[in-house]
């Protein structure tokens, strides 16, 4: 795979699914667990895993009649990823500048600030 992309919300939703259960995967088992609730049809996820596929995301193997899939990028490695390019993205790698808005917008409070301090200084140590 060349430089790992940002993944459309549909292929991400797919992909948590994939890094949820234990490999290899099937498309039935997307449709239980995702495609069911958002109304996909089969079709619609077959499309998805292809996209993923080409992505390098996943690989897929044909067993009999039923297509397996196994992932090649891992959930962490992902995770590191998105958040990377979010902190250069919205807040030009400053951890300050992210804490802030968090603060502000009052999606973080006082406790867990101070379960932040305990953790950067465990970090330090």
């Amino acid at each position: 795979m060349n430089q790992m992309k940002k993944l459309p919300d549909a292929e991400f939703e797919i992909m948590k699914i994939v890094w949820a259960n234990e490999p290899p995967i099937t498309t039935s088992i997307i449709m239980e667990q995702l495609g069911n609730e958002r109304a996909w049809k089969a079709q619609t996820i077959i499309t998805l895993m292809a996209r993923l596929v080409e992505r390098g995301f996943i690989r897929t193997e044909k067993k009999g009649k039923e297509r397996t899939y196994y992932p090649l990028i891992g959930r962490d490695d992902y995770l590191k990823f998105e958040s990377g390019d979010f902190m250069d993205r919205f807040h030009a790698n400053s951890f300050r500048s992210l804490v802030a808005t968090l603060y502000n917008g009052k999606k973080i409070n006082d406790s867990d600030l101070e379960d932040l301090m305990h953790w950067l200084k465990e970090k330090r140590d």
